[in-house]
C-alpha cells in the first residue's frame, strides 16, 4: 500500500508501478498462492494473472492477520509497528490480548500500533484514501489500529464492496482504495481451504474482480494481495501439549495461535531449558526459539525496546501439518474446531498473490 500512495503521489514506487490516479488495493483474507494455483480452474480472472515470481509475494511473520494487515497499512515489520502475533502479552497489564477482537479500554489502538498508516500520509499530502468492509469491523480496536485515516465504507458482499469502490472511484480526482475480503479466510477455517465451501468463496472473488477490472479506467490500477495463505490440519495432528509436564513448567501465559505459540514464562524460570525441552519434544515438527533467537534471526525486521516484551519467550512454529492447543483453556479447545489454520512458516501459510490489474498491469 504505501507503494500505491507513491504511484499516486506521483513519485517512484517499489512496486514499480506507474505514475496513476487512483489505486485499489484487494485484500483476500487467507488466499494463498497455493491455494489459488491448485484451484486454478475455479478462478480464471485471478489465476490468469498469477504468472511469474513478481505475481507472488512472502508476508512476514507470523502469518496471522494481525500482524501482517498492519504491515500492509505501514510498510513496516511487526517488530516495528507493534502487532505481533494473534494474541499476545500487554506487558504493563500482565495478560495476554487478541489482537483482532480483544481490544478494550485498558489498551489504546492508536497507541499501541506504533507506526502511521499509509491512509494518515495519504491525507498529510491532501490525497483522498477509502477502507470499504463489512459494517461490523467499523468501529473495531483492530480497525483503528491499522485503518485509521481512512474514511471506512461499508457493504456485506465481495460485489457490493467492489461496487462501493467503484462509486468511490467516480467522486474521486485521486486516492487510495483498500477493499477487505474476509470471506475466503472464514471459509477456510470452518471448512478448510480444500472444501467446496472454500472453492465458492474463491469463484465468488473472482467473478467480482472480473466485473470490477472491467470498469477501470486508464489511469486507474487494482492489486489482488492477501496477509496470509492457509492449510488444513487433521484432527490427529492436533498436539496437546500440555499434557507433557516438561512442555508447560515455568510457562505464566500462552499467546499465539495453534500454529505459532508463543509462550511468556513466570520470571526466574530458565528460558533456555524450557525451550530446550520443547525442541527434544517436538523439534521433528515445530521450529522452537526463544525470543533472543528468534529476534536475531529477524523473524519479526527490527524490534523496537517497547515492542520486545509483547514476543512470547518461546516461539513454537509448527512446520508439518499440527496444531498445538492447550487443554486447559477452554477457549483453546473450541478452537480445535478448526480445519484451515495459519500462522508459521510454511509455504503454504506464507506466499500470497500479488496480481496487478488495470493500470498496474500496463
Amino acid at each position: 500500500m504505501p507503494g500505491c500512495l507513491e504511484a499516486v503521489a506521483g513519485r517512484p514506487s517499489a512496486l514499480g508501478a506507474p505514475v496513476i490516479d487512483k489505486a485499489v488495493v484487494l485484500l483476500a483474507d487467507g488466499l494463498g498462492a497455493a491455494a489459488l494455483k491448485a484451484r486454478s480452474g475455479h478462478a480464471r480472472t485471478l489465476a490468469g494473472a498469477l504468472v511469474g515470481p513478481a505475481s507472488t509475494v512472502d508476508v512476514g511473520f507470523p502469518t496471522t492477520t494481525a500482524a501482517s494487515l498492519a504491515t500492509l497499512t505501514t510498510g513496516t515489520a511487526p517488530g516495528q509497528h507493534g502487532l505481533v502475533g494473534y494474541s499476545v502479552l500487554d506487558p504493563v497489564g500482565d495478560r495476554v490480548v487478541n489482537q483482532l477482537n480483544g481490544w478494550d479500554a485498558h489498551i489504546d489502538p492508536s497507541v499501541w500500533q506504533l507506526e502511521p498508516t499509509v491512509f494518515e500520509r495519504a491525507a498529510a499530502e491532501r490525497i483522498d484514501s477509502f477502507s470499504i468492509g463489512p459494517e461490523r469491523f467499523r468501529h473495531s480496536g483492530f480497525t483503528h489500529a491499522v485503518l485509521r485515516g481512512a474514511v471506512y465504507r461499508s457493504a456485506e458482499t465481495i460485489a457490493d464492496r467492489l461496487r462501493i469502490a467503484r462509486l468511490t472511484l467516480d467522486e474521486i480526482d485521486r486516492g487510495l482504495l483498500y477493499v477487505y475480503v474476509p470471506e475466503l479466510d472464514k471459509a477456510a477455517h470452518a471448512y478448510g481451504v480444500e472444501s467446496p465451501e472454500w472453492t465458492t468463496a474463491l469463484e465468488e472473488l473472482d467473478g467480482a474482480v472480473r466485473d470490477f477490472t472491467s470498469s477501470l479506467r486508464a489511469r486507474e490500477g487494482l492489486i489482488v494481495t492477501a496477509d496470509h495463505g492457509v492449510l488444513d490440519v487433521p484432527e490427529h495432528g492436533h498436539v496437546l501439549f500440555d499434557r507433557s509436564p516438561q512442555l508447560v513448567d515455568g510457562v505464566r501465559h500462552v499467546g499465539g495461535e495453534p500454529r505459532c505459540l508463543q509462550l511468556y514464562c513466570e520470571p526466574g524460570t530458565d528460558v533456555a531449558a524450557l525451550a530446550a525441552r520443547w525442541t527434544e519434544s517436538e523439534g521433528s515438527r515445530a521450529w522452537i526459539a526463544t525470543r533472543d533467537e528468534a529476534i536475531a534471526a529477524n523473524w519479526f525486521g527490527e524490534v523496537k525496546p517497547e515492542v520486545r516484551p509483547r514476543i512470547g519467550d518461546i516461539l513454537v512454529a509448527a512446520r508439518k501439518r499440527v496444531g498445538y492447543y492447550d487443554s486447559r483453556s477452554p477457549q483453546s479447545l473450541r478452537g480445535r474446531g478448526m480445519v484451515g489454520q495459519h500462522g508459521s512458516l510454511s509455504p503454504e501459510e506464507s506466499r500470497v498473490p500479488l496480481l496487478r490489474f488495470g493500470a498496474f498491469a500496463a
